[in-house]
């Protein structure tokens, strides 16, 4: 039996991953990035066959993680990580640094970056595993905390993309017993349910220019589900 509750347990960063070169660029939110040896200082991660990154990575050879602060902007969780480059650039009026590699790197909202030339992939079902050596990296911001997975999902209220391979089908989840006057609603761009049962606060109450915590949504973008 698995318990799905359980894989929330994992702790995990959120970073941007991003490849290409100055002609064309393009990058994904990632809760997969992680060091897999010292020496050489080599980190994996992770990319769906289906992001257009993915293609990019395969191409270049090289791929860059911008590390995120707590306090990153809806704006960038919905840019990178509910849009697809395939057919909106998502660089466009960013802040970009080419590493050493020429790979254009995110410096909107980042702490830190690495730059790293891919060594091995794998194939690891839904996703590819990309490992690579370190180039380049530096601290952009040190005043600022990174965020975790857990905080972007129990303070943000945010939830994975369906193409992370950290998504869960919430219908394998443990139904939870909810009074009958609370009400759920979903963001119709990234999915993000606001529930009243574990929120201060009714969704009608909320001001009209609240927007989405995960895409910056509007309001009024919700629907009751």
């Amino acid at each position: 039996m698995i318990n799905y509750e359980a894989l929330y347990k994992i702790s995990y960063g959120l970073y941007i991953v991003s490849s290409g070169d100055k002609t064309r660029g393009n990058g994904y939110i990632s809760n997969t990035v992680f060091q897999v040896s010292s020496k050489p200082a080599r980190f994996a991660a992770c990319c769906n066959k289906n992001n257009f990154t993915a293609g990019l990575i395969i191409k270049s050879g090289c791929f860059a993680v911008s590390v995120l602060h707590k306090d990153t902007s809806p704006d960038i969780f919905g840019r990178f990580g509910y849009k697809s480059g395939k057919d909106f650039n998502k660089l466009e009026g960013m802040q970009i640094k080419y590493g050493e590699t020429g790979t254009p790197i995110i410096l909107n909202d980042s702490i830190a970056f690495l730059d790293c030339r891919v060594v091995q992939t794998f194939d690891v079902g839904t996703h590819l595993m990309f490992i690579g050596e370190l180039v380049q990296s530096e601290i952009i911001n040190e005043s600022q905390e990174p965020i975790t997975y857990l905080y972007y999902r129990q303070v943000r209220k945010g939830i994975a993309p369906v193409n992370a391979p950290t998504y869960i089908d919430r219908s394998k989840l443990e139904p939870k017993v909810q009074s009958l006057d609370l009400k759920k609603f979903k963001c119709s761009n990234c999915g993000y349910i606001y529930d009243e049962a574990s929120e201060d606060k009714k969704f009608s109450d909320l001001p009209d220019d609240w927007i989405c915590p995960v895409c910056g949504s509007e309001k009024i973008d919700f629907i009751e589900i």
